[in-house]
């Protein structure tokens, strides 16, 4: 009888264990569940916000008392503030934003989380002309938050990303009288060259830009990079790695040879040259493989002229690249050239932030000046 007690006993306390587990990873599902909620409807509503003249819409999601938490909705003020500023310089209208959010991690501690986001927008905007359809880009952010639990709501304590449109809204460039332009289409088609005769597989290059713009709206291959290539994201950016693979993967992508000091080992990573903004653009203009068409601001590149009617951009083809240097003649960033909206504005694709098809100088300010390369075909 003692030892049927005992069993029972025992039975008891491991079902009684069983269930105090089964409670707190219940508990813990039943939180996280909560903080996707807020999430998806955060960033629903910072989405709203681009298009709103609700300046306390976002209000509720952060906490005033607290200064990293208010730095961080003056991010979000300054970046509405600017894309708006943006959208009445090139006279277009924003219509609308959609949003989808990826939550890879969750680590909650208390009335705390730290939370990873993975942002995914479509922005659609027109022209103010009548008749004017629809345009749309993407773009797409990783996300670092810490939120806290007040009253029994979730608020952002504070954040951390790459925001692509983290620019001053009152330092954008004026736009040239004629541009846009629709017939720079016809006029890029009609101007393909040959002249280096390097086997540049451009309509390749694009796809790859397409396909592996990541977690930008849009983007295929599930929203990835190409898991073939390390991503140097944390490691001061992968926007020239992603430039590099545009134009030099041998399997995708544009297939430009590479050589001794420009190389991939999928083993171990890219060689300075090929990660590295400037050592990059070092290399490409020391190569043969491209010619240099001009280097000036917004406005120097888009006036048009008797020999370029389109202006120095206009002498890009899909396919080339956009060097961006904001100090000296030190590049800070790469874009892909992928073609043009309806308009005939130019669109680039790039990583870090992850863009496609999005205006080329979306994010950018009246002082960068945009070097613009030309890949020998």
């Amino acid at each position: 009888m003692q030892r049927i007690m005992a069993v029972i006993v025992a039975i008891g306390f491991v079902l009684n264990t069983y269930g105090v587990v089964d409670a707190a990873a219940q508990s813990k599902s039943n939180t996280e569940l909560e903080i996707v909620n807020f999430l998806q409807q955060l960033f629903d509503a910072r989405s709203r916000f681009l298009l709103s003249n609700d300046n306390e819409m976002l209000n509720r999601y952060y906490l005033s008392m607290e200064k990293a938490s208010r730095h961080a909705l003056q991010q979000e003020m300054i970046r509405k503030e600017y894309i708006q500023a943006w959208a009445t310089r090139r006279k277009v209208r924003f219509e609308r934003v959609h949003s989808h959010i990826r939550v890879p991690r969750i680590r909650i501690d208390g009335n705390r989380a730290k939370v990873s986001v993975v942002l995914s927008q479509k922005l659609e905007y027109s022209y103010s002309e009548p008749f004017s359809v629809f345009q749309s880009f993407g773009i797409g952010t990783r996300h670092a938050l810490t939120l806290i639990q007040t009253d029994g709501k979730w608020h952002v304590l504070r954040e951390w990303y790459s925001d692509p449109l983290n620019e001053n809204p009152r330092l954008i460039s004026a736009t040239n009288d004629n541009f846009p332009n629709p017939l720079i289409q016809e006029h890029t088609k009609r101007n393909r060259s040959n002249e280096g005769k390097l086997g540049y597989q451009r309509d390749r290059a694009i796809a790859y830009a397409n396909k592996y713009a990541g977690a930008a709206w849009g983007a295929g291959n599930n929203n990835r990079y190409n898991l073939n290539y390390r991503d140097y994201t944390s490691d001061g950016g992968d926007c020239t790695n992603y430039a590099s693979q545009v134009i030099g993967d041998p399997h995708e992508g544009g297939g430009l040879r590479m050589t001794t000091n420009w190389r991939y080992w999928f083993r171990s990573g890219g060689s300075h040259t090929w990660i590295q903004t400037d050592r990059f653009r070092k290399f490409l203009l020391a190569s043969g493989y491209v010619s240099v068409i001009s280097a000036g601001t917004f406005e120097e590149i888009t006036k048009p002229s008797p020999q370029r009617p389109y202006g120095d951009i206009g002498e890009l083809k899909p396919g080339d690249l956009i060097a961006y240097i904001l100090h000296g003649d030190d590049v800070d960033h790469f874009g892909v050239l992928v073609g043009y909206d309806d308009n005939g504005y130019p669109l680039v694709n790039s990583h870090t932030a992850d863009r496609i098809g999005v205006p080329f100088d979306l994010g950018w300010d009246q002082h960068t000046r945009y070097q613009l390369i030309h890949i020998l075909d």
